[in-house]
Formats: C-alpha cells, sequence, structure tokens
C-alpha cells in the first residue's frame, strides 16, 4: 500500500507540474487545459494504451486546446512511445522498493543513480501497450546486478497492483504528450482558437 500510494503521489505531482508547464509558458488556465483534455485522460485511464489513446488525444489537442494539426500530427504520435514520464517514474519507484524489501544490500547511492538512468532509457523503449513497463522493470533491475534468482519474486511483489498503477501512469503519459504539443506549438506561434468540430456539421450536405 505504501508503495502504491508513493507511486500515485509522484503521479499527481507530475501532473501538477504539467499543469504548472502550461499556465507559465502558454498563459493557458490550467484547469480549462485539464478540462479538455480529460475525456483523452478517462480513455487513456481505462485502456492502459497511449497508442489506443492517441486518435481522441489528437482531437481533443487540435480542436479543443487550438494547437495547429501539423504540430499535433508530429509531436503526439512520437510523444505515445517516447515521452513515457509516467513509465520512467513507475520503474524508479518499482526497482527500490522490490530491492528495500529483498536485496536492501544493494541499494547503494551508484545504483540509485544506475536506475535513474536506466528507468530514463527503458522507457523511451517502452511499446504504447498495457503492462509494458513490468517488462521493462526486469531491464531497470538486470542494469543494477540484480540476482536473477529473485527476479520472479521482486515482479511478484508488484503485480497485484500493477494493473491500476498502469491506468494511472498512462494518464500521466497522455497528459505529457498534449502538454509538450501545447509547448511546441506556442514556441512556434502555432497555437490557435479551439475550434470544436461536432458529429453532425455537415448534416445538411449529406
Amino acid at each position: 500500500l505504501k508503495y502504491a500510494f508513493v507511486v500515485v503521489l509522484g503521479l499527481f505531482m507530475m501532473i501538477v507540474f504539467y499543469c504548472i508547464v502550461v499556465m507559465v509558458f502558454t498563459k493557458k488556465n490550467p484547469f480549462w487545459f485539464i478540462s479538455k483534455l480529460s475525456p483523452a485522460q478517462l480513455l487513456a485511464f481505462s485502456t492502459s494504451s497511449s497508442a489506443a489513446t492517441l486518435p481522441i488525444t489528437m482531437e481533443r489537442v487540435e480542436e479543443h486546446l487550438g494547437v495547429d494539426k501539423e504540430v499535433a500530427g508530429f509531436v503526439l504520435p512520437v510523444g505515445a512511445t517516447v515521452n513515457m514520464d509516467g513509465t520512467s517514474l513507475y520503474q524508479g519507484i518499482a526497482a527500490v522498493f522490490i530491492m528495500q524489501v529483498i536485496w536492501p544490500e544493494g541499494l547503494t547511492f551508484t545504483n540509485q543513480l544506475v536506475i535513474v538512468g536506466t528507468a530514463l532509457l527503458a522507457s523511451i523503449g517502452s511499446a504504447a501497450v498495457p503492462s509494458a513497463g513490468m517488462v521493462m522493470l526486469v531491464i531497470v533491475l538486470e542494469a543494477i546486478g540484480f540476482p536473477a534468482e529473485l527476479l520472479p519474486i521482486g515482479l511478484a511483489l508488484i503485480f497485484a497492483v500493477d494493473r491500476p498503477l498502469d491506468m494511472c501512469r498512462t494518464v500521466v503519459n497522455v497528459t505529457g504528450d498534449a502538454t509538450v504539443s501545447m509547448l511546441v506549438a506556442k514556441s512556434m506561434g502555432k497555437i490557435n482558437e479551439p475550434k470544436p468540430k461536432n458529429w453532425d456539421d455537415k448534416l445538411e450536405n449529406l
């Protein structure tokens, strides 16, 4: 429970950080940002997949946040795989937790630095599918010399709560993608007035 709480707290702090970044650099209300992005966040929470959420993320970012289509079309597909901040945070906390329980003697300062670097790189290479972070966690643990015979025990420790935590970190990943797309659009002067489209906009032409 403590491990799950720390992960959720860290993910919540990341969303708060994204909102601050949006407010400072784009001068947009963070509550407006979250409300416009919430359908994509809800889908990300239910599917645990950034790739499955990508179409709705692009629709919300382009039509409801006002990001130019060219920027969203480039940044969001790349971010769906590369920009996995929530997964990186999860892997770091999970690795430290497993070592605290099973292999405390290996929790040196050097190994903690290796965990940070490896978790960052592993999150970049993770697939945008459910529970991909669990697979990449093995790479993080192997990078610090974690005993191979203890790996199944370590993964079993966190397996029970992995799915709800995966749902939460996918929300952070999608929020991060939208934040970056807004920053890029702002730097290029390509944030426009949001123009939401409805399904029946061209109904009279049919």
